[in-house]
């Protein structure tokens, strides 16, 4: 596998460059060949070569990086769980994949049911770097997200969908990092993100910094900008909304990428941040877990791309290899203009659920193009094109809800609650089931209180009153998930509905 030989190669011949900051501590290329070779040779010795799918307890060290490489040069995926999880569910986790082994750098060790590698106490080392060779179909990891029964749903990824992600990212001239670059790795390694914020800076030779785990993560970040002077930036929008307050104090011209994903990123936030990195080059991202992180991007500028739906950037056009179909409730391509669900194609796509047949039926169809059976995945998004092929995002499928019989967008509501308010804040609106289990809207605000009276007497200018929330809830700081996305399911119970 291309992509793996090519970290070998970039992580031997950047020995003395330093691959880690954790937590202002420095670690070397050549720290990291050791400690490399110290879990492969682990793996070689105490893992059976049948078995391919290896937990790994996702610490923020050198070890747990360590890990991710020695396993993939070992042609073995990784199966990751964050500490901070419910131990439950971690396990449950393991059951799913029947996995027998796990990697774990913990001070404390809780998996004591399977058997554990303890990456902190190795000493004997594997001889070099040089990976097996790997059948393309074979699994480099399977990352869990929650599912809407409660049970996870596992996205496996193979070697060859990761090799098509370097491809892809390779194939585009506007990016190109190298070993002398700063990069932000704010992630969770639950998180599919992370894969990215890792893998493009080993393959380059560059540094990557880190969030310690019980740090404020927006305010670490500004302080790494700051002090660091990182070069690329791959962040989650809601982020700058955090560090909004600090902007008047952000000049940071060290800064050459911004890459966003993972959100909506806002008109008027990308403006006001754009102004804070004046040598930067902004991309805004699109890309599920199941199609191995991105498949494609909108290249922003402040005054020459702007392009935008309800004040959301748009998603721009597919990258390398992957194809974009807008279709109908019966997968049929709607007009250009038309909203309809995005599907994607190409050889980043996912091998299916995790052992969810019923899931897979519903996520992923074939369709004959001239002839070609492309077997597509319905990502639940809301888009449309346009006519110079710009794909612009329209929100959730499952965000587009019905009141009092209406359709109705949530991200909409958003757009001009938030377009009327003199206070840059997020604002999010929700359909919340009353005692009758009849639906209705709430908008929540993160601020102290303050009268609405304006806001939605603008709103009542611009929206259908079917439109307009019933409920108002202003929370300091709103619920969100480990990878940095707003919580909608807590914000809900925010809501006190009689």
């Amino acid at each position: 596998m291309r992509f793996i030989k090519n970290l070998q190669h970039s992580i031997e011949s950047n020995s003395t460059n330093n691959v880690l900051c954790i937590n202002n501590t420095y670690y070397t290329y050549k720290e990291f060949a050791t400690e490399i070779k110290k879990i492969r040779f682990a793996i070689e010795n105490d893992i059976a070569a049948s078995e391919k799918l290896i937990g790994l307890v996702t610490n923020d060290d050198i070890q747990t990086y360590a890990s991710i490489i020695a396993l993939w040069l070992e042609g073995k995926a990784y199966v990751p769980v964050n500490p901070d999880t419910p131990i439950d569910r971690n396990y449950h986790i393991f059951e799913l994949t029947k996995t027998k082994y796990v990697i774990d750098s913990s001070k404390e060790l809780v998996y004591n049911d399977l058997n554990i590698i303890n990456s902190t106490t190795l000493t004997k080392e594997y001889p070099n770097l040089v990976p097996k060779e790997i059948p393309e179909n074979d699994l480099a990891y399977i990352l869990f997200t929650s599912g809407t029964t409660g049970v996870p749903k596992g996205v496996p990824i193979t070697f060859s969908n990761v090799q098509a992600l370097v491809d892809s990212i390779d194939a585009e001239p506007e990016f190109n990092l190298t070993n002398s670059d700063r990069c932000l790795q704010m992630f969770e390694l639950t998180f599919d993100f992370s894969v990215v914020t890792y893998l493009f800076p080993i393959l380059s030779g560059s540094c990557m910094y880190t969030i310690p785990k019980e740090a404020i993560k927006y305010f670490y970040i500004f302080k790494l900008i700051k002090s660091k002077k990182l070069t690329v930036l791959t962040m989650v929008p809601s982020i700058i909304n955090y560090l909004r307050p600090y902007f008047n104090e952000i000049n940071e011209p060290s800064v050459r990428y911004c890459s966003f994903g993972g959100g909506a990123l806002h008109s008027d936030i990308a403006k006001e941040w754009s102004d804070c990195l004046p040598n930067c080059k902004i991309f805004n991202y699109y890309g599920p877990t199941e199609f191995t992180v991105y498949s494609g991007f909108y290249p922003y500028h402040k005054e020459t791309h702007t392009k935008a739906h309800n004040g959301i950037i748009a998603i721009g056009t597919p990258q390398k290899d992957t194809l974009y179909l807008v279709v109908d409730n019966e997968n049929s391509e709607v007009a250009i203009g038309k909203t309809g669900e995005l599907c994607l194609a190409g050889p980043q796509i996912t091998p299916g659920y995790w052992e969810n047949e019923e899931r897979n039926k519903v996520s992923f169809f074939i369709k004959e193009v001239e002839n070609k059976k492309i077997r597509y995945y319905k990502t639940g998004d809301l888009c449309l094109k346009d006519h110079d092929g710009d794909f612009l995002y329209v929100g959730r499928a499952d965000f587009q809800v019905k009141i009092r019989g209406y359709r109705v967008e949530l991200s909409e509501i958003e757009f001009h609650a938030k377009a009327k308010s003199k206070l840059k804040v997020n604002m999010v609106a929700l359909d919340i089931l009353n005692k009758l289990g009849n639906a209705e809207l709430g908008l929540a605000i993160e601020s102290a209180p303050f009268d609405t009276k304006e806001l939605f007497d603008y709103m009542k200018t611009k929206m259908p009153n079917y439109m307009i929330p019933m409920h108002v809830t202003f929370l300091k700081e709103f619920p969100h998930s480990l990878n940095g996305k707003i919580d909608r399911k807590e914000l809900k119970k925010h809501f006190n509905i009689n």
